[in-house]
């Protein structure tokens, strides 16, 4: 029996559990599920006119308030979203909160919606190493529209705009007085800035909006026929959402498919390349721990005898001699 094509079936029909059990071996490590998580990603058909859009910011900024407001307001408009929200995990133990269901209570349980918090592993680019085949999997079950909440840890959270066609960066109020703080980088690669808790004070919010406005012009555009806005929103207030959801329709609008298209298939180039470092790393670590070399090396770089470059470029240099005597 062909568990992956069941499985992919009952994700095709709907199933919720096997989409949650689907990412769930995506997320996994162990060899078994490894194997079937290659057998589910083959099966998969491209779904290009999906929307796929990052969600950053650093943290108090109402991310998770905003994805919760936004996505009501897309499933009330005929789409299905799904939610990947990543939680920091701890890098000393690698536990993590997971409470994004908890603040989103109303979009978790909206059988238009999924919601699933992964922990972040403590890697950085504020998303998992499986986001992007997890955006597939979402596709496959049906889902149109894919948000990424991402942890928000600064400027690495670039690495999330690598992987969507929309990247909205949140900033709150202070942005004006703080813009310094705020990374070129992001901004950059930014498609979208919303500048949140806008009920707070109008005034820090008109100057924050006109000191990014400032910024934005020193800066290359982010997309092709796409002039970045700068908008304000309240969730408590319910101002400013239909206003962002006119920018992401007019984002994904007819005359903007074909640049859309040539993004992803950069995007796809990306993508190898970096699927192609973590197999070879794991595959590569999976040779390493089982010589004495490694052994050695690791302990030498350790003591202090070698610093940890030479010791990790001496271990590749016996693995490399090592893997020519075998052929």
């Amino acid at each position: 029996m062909n568990t992956g094509k069941h499985l992919l079936d009952d994700v095709r029909s709907g199933s919720r559990r096997a989409l949650s059990k689907c990412l769930s071996v995506l997320e996994s490590t162990r060899e078994q599920d490894r194997n079937l998580a290659y057998d589910l990603l083959a099966q998969c058909k491209p779904h290009d006119q999906t929307w796929r859009i990052g969600i950053t910011g650093p943290p108090g900024v109402g991310k998770s308030s905003f994805v919760e407001v936004f996505g009501q307001l897309l499933v009330n408009n005929g789409r299905r979203v799904a939610v990947l929200a990543v939680d920091p995990s701890s890098t000393r133990t690698g536990g993590s909160i997971l409470g994004d269901k908890v603040r989103m209570p109303q979009l978790s349980l909206d059988d238009r919606a999924f919601v699933r918090p992964s922990p972040s592993r403590a890697c950085l680019g504020g998303v998992t190493p499986t986001t992007r085949d997890a955006i597939l999997m979402c596709e496959e079950a049906g889902y149109d529209t894919i948000l990424i909440e991402t942890v928000g840890v600064g400027q690495s959270e670039i690495e999330v705009a690598s992987m969507v066609d929309m990247f909205m960066l949140l900033v709150l109020p202070t942005a004006g007085d703080e813009v310094q703080g705020i990374k070129r980088g992001i901004m950059e690669m930014a498609h979208s800035i919303v500048v949140t808790k806008s009920d707070i004070d109008d005034g820090a919010t008109q100057r924050a909006r006109a000191i990014l406005k400032s910024s934005m012009q020193f800066m290359v555009p982010s997309a092709e026929q796409w002039s970045v806005p700068i908008q304000p929103i309240s969730v408590v207030a319910q101002q400013g959402i239909d206003e962002i959801m006119a920018t992401v329709e007019e984002f994904f609008g007819t005359a903007r498919l074909n640049a859309i298209s040539r993004v992803r298939a950069e995007q796809r180039t990306s993508w190898f390349d970096t699927a192609l470092h973590h197999e070879l790393m794991d595959m590569l670590m999976a040779r390493a721990a089982t010589t004495a070399v490694f052994s050695r090396v690791r302990a030498q770089s350790i003591s202090g005898e070698i610093p940890p470059t030479v010791a990790v470029h001496r271990l590749l240099a016996h693995l490399t001699v090592s893997l020519s005597e075998q052929k």
